[in-house]
């Protein structure tokens, strides 16, 4: 069985949060089970863009910096990396104070800027990784507890994808990201090509609403740790609440039978019991409803279920950002105007995700509007 540690802590004051870690880490058998002396390793965080810390976009620097030292007293050679979706990774690492947090703990900063194609087993038979990623001897894996427009929630797994680098997240967005169930598929099988030693989750301030860039933080106060991240986001999934029919990637590594996607295959340890968050996580604006619908109703449905993203006039600059990320390239743009293909749109809020202006608003289905005013009348 996979076990997931679980630790409450409140802020990311150095000295609460180093001793917070210890404690999580010691069911696992701590620091030292998954670090020998001289293993170069590499701690992956979520480097989305370059927010200030307290927007909780990205991994808190306090997390890296105490994670990183527990690294060195194990004897490890620290390295720090990412492949950022906005932004250069310099900038990105600086003003996001991770950056700071490496040079305080005498880590290396390395940008994942070159690539390597491994062989993966399962849908996608070739993925090409960050060369960075791949040759670490230790990976470990520093996501931030975030809701997610498209798969509706982002922690272990999702925050691999990172290993992709530069141009080619869109090009498997493209090929992936038709289907919630095969882009989740793609996220596990990321996973499983290079498997990580252990995923440390920082649920301190959590991200709920229009994550993963444009969403709410919320104080949550959790440390989740295990040495399997399917375990870890089965275990977050029940943190936050959040329906499991609305969790693309726990359903898809519980049809793949893959070990800790359900909760009787995970041992639970440290502080317990585990109590979801009261009220639920608020789930995003841009989640489509189409979840458990025959594939050969959806296309009829697609435009009258889901969002389609529109410019607000009054804060989109016309920077182009979202037009280059797109990656069906269904977004144009004219002196005067921001247009989105309706037809092209495959729904994965790559534009809403890397607008540094969060310009992009959601223009919603006629079935959409109904059902939420239905929902709406009942609640009330």
């Amino acid at each position: 069985m996979a076990t997931v540690s679980l630790q409450h802590c409140d802020s990311y004051e150095q000295h609460n949060l180093h001793e917070s870690i210890v404690a999580l880490l010691a069911p696992l058998g701590g620091i030292g089970r998954f670090v020998t002396a001289g293993q170069r390793v590499l701690l992956k965080p979520n480097m989305l863009a370059g927010k200030p810390p307290e927007a909780a976009v990205t991994t808190h620097p306090a997390l890296v910096q105490t994670v990183a030292g527990l690294v060195k007293e194990a004897g490890g050679i620290v390295l720090v990396g990412d492949s950022p979706g906005i932004g250069l990774f310099e900038q990105v690492a600086r003003k996001t104070g991770i950056k700071a947090a490496v040079e305080a703990s005498g880590s290396t900063l390395v940008p994942f800027d070159r690539t390597r194609q491994i062989a993966a087993d399962g849908i996608f038979r070739r993925l090409e990784l960050a060369e960075e990623y791949l040759a670490a001897d230790v990976v470990i894996n520093l996501p931030k507890l975030k809701t997610h427009e498209m798969m509706t929630l982002t922690c272990g797994v999702k925050n691999l994808y990172g290993a992709v680098v530069g141009p080619a997240k869109a090009a498997l967005h493209l090929t992936a990201g038709r289907s919630k169930e095969l882009f989740a598929g793609l996220l596990l099988e990321i996973a499983q090509a290079r498997p990580v030693a252990l995923t440390i989750l920082d649920g301190i301030v959590a991200m709920e609403g229009n994550g993963p860039n444009s969403g709410t933080p919320r104080q949550l106060g959790m440390l989740l740790a295990g040495d399997s991240p399917v375990a870890v986001d089965t275990v977050a999934a029940q943190l936050t609440g959040i329906p499991h029919r609305l969790l693309p990637v726990e359903q898809e590594a519980q049809r793949r039978g893959l070990s800790g996607s359900t909760m009787d295959q995970i041992r639970l340890a440290g502080e317990l019991p585990l109590v979801p968050a009261d009220p639920p996580f608020v789930l995003p604006d841009g989640l489509d409803l189409q979840f458990g619908l025959p594939g050969f109703i959806k296309p009829f449905l697609r435009d009258s279920l889901s969002p389609l993203p529109c410019a607000d006039p009054q804060r989109c600059v016309l920077c182009g950002i979202c037009r280059d990320a797109c990656p069906p390239q269904a977004i144009t743009l004219t002196k005067n105007a921001l247009k989105v293909d309706s037809g092209r749109c495959i729904r994965c809020w790559c534009c809403r995700e890397l607008c540094p202006h969060h310009a992009l608003l959601l223009k919603k289905g006629v079935a959409l509007k109904i059902l939420e005013r239905y929902r709406a009348l009942r609640a009330s």
